[in-house]
C-alpha cells in the first residue's frame, strides 16, 4: 500500500474532493506542501476554499482530469470501479488509496493520533476533546465531521504530536487506522446495508479496537450491550466510563439549567501504578450543550484528558464553553416567536437522545420536522423511528432522502406517518419542502420548538423560513 510521508510531498488528486472528509485532508495535506487537485459534479463553499487556497479544482469527472504529474489517487466510498478518473487512474498505473486508507496514513505522520468511533456521538465528541486540546494549547491537527465554529471549520493543522479525528464503521474505513488512542462511545445496529447484524457490527468494533498498540489507551462506554466481546484478547490499556461507580469515571449530582445544559461532579478511579491523572475527583464539569447522552460524551472526553494530564481548568472552561457543531442541536433563529433548531439526527437512538434534550429545552410543544436518511434505514428500523418520533408533540415528514441508494425497497414516508399516527402522535406528511413550510408557518405558535432533523438536505427548510 503506498504510504503518504509528509517529509517528501507528492502531488495528490480527489475524486470527490467536494465532500466534508475529503476536502479536509486535502486542506491538511497542502498545509503540509503537497500539491493538490481533485474533481467533484458542482461548485460549492468547500471547493472554492480549496481553489482559493491553490488546489486545482475540476469540475466534472473525466478521465482527461488526471495526467502525469499525479503521484496518488484518492477516492471516495461513492467512486464506483466504472468512475472514469478511477479507470484512469488504474490505466495510468497511479498508486490508489480510498479515502480512510488515506486518512489512516496521515494518522501515522502523528506520535499521539487519537481516534473517536462510535455509532452516534462521534462529532460532538471530537470536538469536545478538540476544544479541551485547543484550551490547552496544545496545537493540535483536527479532523471534525462537522463545522466547529472555533476553527472555522472542519480542519484545523497543527504543529504538535495530537492528531483527533472520527472513525466512522461504515464499510469498515476505521479499520485502516492507526490510532495510539481509541474511543468507544457506544455500538448499536446501523449501516445495515453494510453489516449483516450487530454481531457483525460488534465483530468491526472489537477490530478496531485491537488495532490499538500495546502502549496505547482504549477509552470505551461500559454499559455497551455484550462490550465483552469488543474487548476481548486486547493488548492496550482499557478505560471505561458509565453512569455510576462501577466504572472507572462516571458523573454525580447531575442537574440541569434552564436550557437542558447538565453540570455535575466528576467521580473516579486512581489509576493503577502512580499516574493518578490531572482531574481531581468532584471536580465541577458543566457543558454548553443540553442532553443527557452529551453527558456521556462529555465523559469520554474527560476520561481522555484525565489520562493525559490536561489542566483541569482547560477541561472546564473548554466544556462550558462548547456550544455544539453545526447540525447538532443547533440554535438558528426565530420564526415568529417559535424557535428554530436544527439537528442531524438520523437513527431512533439519536432521534431519542435530541427530543429527549429538547423536552428539557424551554418550549410550548415540540415540533420535529423528519427527513427518513436511505430507504435501508427506514425499513429496518420502521417501528423504532416511530416509536422515537412520539417524544415530539408535531411530527412533519418529508420524503425519504436516498443517499447513495437507487432501490426505494416498496417503502415511503407514508408508511412510517401511519406507524406514528397508530401510537397516538400528531404526525403529517408534505411531499415538498415549501408545503412543509406553508403548515408550519399556519400553524407554530409563539414559544413553540421546531426541530429539523435529519442527514439530508431538511436543513433547508428551517433556512428558507428564516427568510420568509
Amino acid at each position: 500500500m503506498y504510504q503518504i510521508d509528509f517529509n517528501h510531498p507528492v502531488h495528490v488528486h480527489f475524486m470527490g474532493i467536494g465532500g466534508i472528509s475529503m476536502s479536509g485532508l486535502a486542506k491538511i495535506l497542502w498545509e503540509e506542501g503537497f500539491t493538490i487537485s481533485g474533481s467533484d459534479t458542482k461548485p460549492s463553499p468547500l471547493t472554492e476554499m480549496l481553489s482559493a487556497m491553490g488546489a486545482k479544482i475540476y469540475y466534472g469527472q473525466r478521465a482527461s482530469n488526471l495526467n502525469g504529474d499525479i503521484d496518488l489517487a484518492v477516492y471516495t466510498g461513492a467512486v464506483h470501479t466504472d468512475n472514469p478518473e478511477y479507470v484512469a487512474a488504474l490505466e495510468m498505473g497511479i498508486p490508489l488509496l480510498s479515502r480512510g486508507e488515506l486518512l489512516g496514513q496521515i494518522m501515522r505522520n502523528y506520535d499521539l493520533p487519537i481516534a473517536v468511533s462510535g455509532t452516534h456521538g462521534k462529532t460532538t465528541t471530537t470536538s469536545m476533546i478538540a476544544e479541551i486540546l485547543l484550551k490547552a494549547d496544545t496545537d493540535p491537527t483536527l479532523s471534525i465531521g462537522g463545522i466547529l465554529k472555533s476553527i472555522g471549520g472542519n480542519i484545523r493543522v497543527g504543529h504538535s504530536g495530537y492528531f483527533v479525528t472520527e472513525a466512522c464503521e461504515y464499510t469498515n474505513s476505521f479499520l485502516n487506522f492507526f490510532p495510539k488512542v481509541g474511543i468507544i462511545l457506544n455500538v448499536g445496529e446501523d449501516h445495515l446495508d453494510f453489516f449483516k447484524d450487530i454481531h457483525d457490527i460488534r465483530r468491526s468494533f472489537h477490530r478496531f479496537a485491537a488495532l490499538l498498540p500495546q502502549d496505547g489507551v482504549l477509552i470505551v462506554n461500559g454499559e455497551i450491550p455484550a462490550v465483552d466481546v469488543i474487548l476481548q484478547d486486547l493488548p492496550c490499556r482499557v478505560v471505561t466510563y458509565g453512569s455510576d461507580s462501577r466504572f472507572d469515571y462516571w458523573p454525580r449530582e447531575i442537574s440541569y439549567d434552564e436550557k437542558g445544559c447538565a453540570s455535575f461532579l466528576l467521580g473516579k478511579k486512581s489509576p493503577k501504578g502512580t499516574d493518578q491523572g490531572s482531574l481531581p475527583e468532584d471536580l465541577r464539569i458543566s457543558l454548553g450543550v443540553p442532553g443527557e447522552h452529551n453527558i456521556y460524551n462529555a465523559m469520554a472526553a474527560v476520561a481522555f484528558a484525565d489520562r493525559f494530564s490536561i489542566d483541569p481548568s482547560a477541561v472546564c472552561q473548554a466544556l462550558a464553553g462548547f456550544h455544539g457543531t453545526d447540525r447538532r442541536f443547533e440554535y438558528k433563529g426565530v420564526v415568529r416567536g417559535a424557535t428554530l433548531i436544527d439537528d442531524y439526527a438520523h437513527h431512533p437512538e439519536e432521534i431519542t437522545a435530541t427530543l429527549r434534550a429538547a423536552a428539557k429545552y424551554p418550549h410550548r410543544s415540540i415540533w420535529c420536522v423528519f427527513q427518513p436518511h436511505t430507504y435501508t434505514r427506514t425499513k429496518a428500523f420502521m417501528e423504532e423511528f416511530a416509536k422515537a418520533l412520539t417524544l415530539a408533540d408535531h411530527v412533519i415528514l418529508t420524503d425519504i432522502y436516498p443517499a447513495r441508494e437507487t432501490d426505494d425497497l416498496g417503502i415511503s414516508s407514508r408508511d412510517l406517518q401511519q406507524k406514528v399516527l397508530q401510537l397516538g402522535t400528531d404526525c403529517h406528511y408534505f411531499s415538498s419542502f415549501e408545503e412543509t413550510e406553508n403548515f408550519l408557518l399556519e400553524n407554530a405558535v409563539p414559544n413553540d420548538l421546531l426541530i429539523t432533523m435529519g442527514a439530508g438536505d431538511v436543513v433547508n427548510i428551517g433556512n428558507s423560513l428564516l427568510t420568509r
